[in-house]
């Protein structure tokens, strides 16, 4: 049924073109759960076909991104936390969880922002502990950008990659279904992970340079 309505909705607005891009982005990066690997793939099988401009189509799907993690960043800051606390269970995470995000957030707000933009589901809710934070807004676009940039940009190569060795598919039913792109899609997360644990540890290693007092830091010179 799920699946049913996300190509419906694939389908119609993905004929508006870049534009169309921009608003499903818009909606996978807000509450709705709309899967980003039935957008950007198939904008890089167009791009590959002639049939969209690569750098158009990516900028479109970062700016849907941007859009809907700016609107989950101020349903946060204007709910604050009494209100995100009571319906907590419609954003599907726990009282606690809500507790330990924000407060790690105060902490590591700029590399969870980041990281978190590359992790399926995480992606979604990352803009509201940054929300009850009240991280600065132009840190919190710049590092949502460079998260959802690089995750716009695996996807967009991958259905490049399908679009260019592959025979050209005649409709945008044919081409979600396109197994081979479907499987590397679904296999995107897994594509980052080497580059998300040397990011994630070159942290950890200036954390602990920078603060002594944190365990393995360095003492006192």
């Amino acid at each position: 049924m799920l699946e049913a309505i996300v190509h419906w909705l694939t389908n119609t607005i993905f004929r508006l073109g870049y534009p169309g891009i921009t608003v499903l982005m818009a909606l996978e990066s807000s509450f709705f759960p709309f899967p980003s690997e039935v957008v950007m793939p198939p904008a890089g099988y167009l791009a590959a076909q002639g049939r969209m401009h690569p750098l158009l189509a990516l900028g479109s799907g970062l700016l849907g991104s941007l859009m809907g993690a700016a609107f989950n960043y101020y349903v946060a800051v204007w709910m604050g936390r009494p209100l995100l606390h009571k319906y907590h269970r419609f954003l599907l995470m726990r009282e606690s969880s809500l507790d330990r995000a924000e407060a790690f957030f105060r902490r590591h707000g700029e590399i969870s922002t980041f990281v978190g933009r590359l992790i399926p589901v995480i992606r979604q809710l990352i803009s509201l502990p940054a929300g009850l934070s009240r991280m600065r807004l132009d840190r919190f676009l710049f590092y949502t950008g460079l998260g959802a940039g690089i995750w716009c940009a695996v996807l967009t190569y991958i259905g490049w990659y399908v679009g260019r060795n592959s025979q050209v598919v005649a409709g945008l039913d044919s081409l979600l279904e396109n197994p081979e792109m479907r499987a590397q899609a679904g296999q995107a997360a897994l594509i980052i992970v080497p580059f998300l644990l040397v990011i994630v540890t070159a942290y950890i290693v200036w954390q602990r340079r920078r603060r002594p007092d944190l365990p393995g830091g360095a003492g006192p010179e």
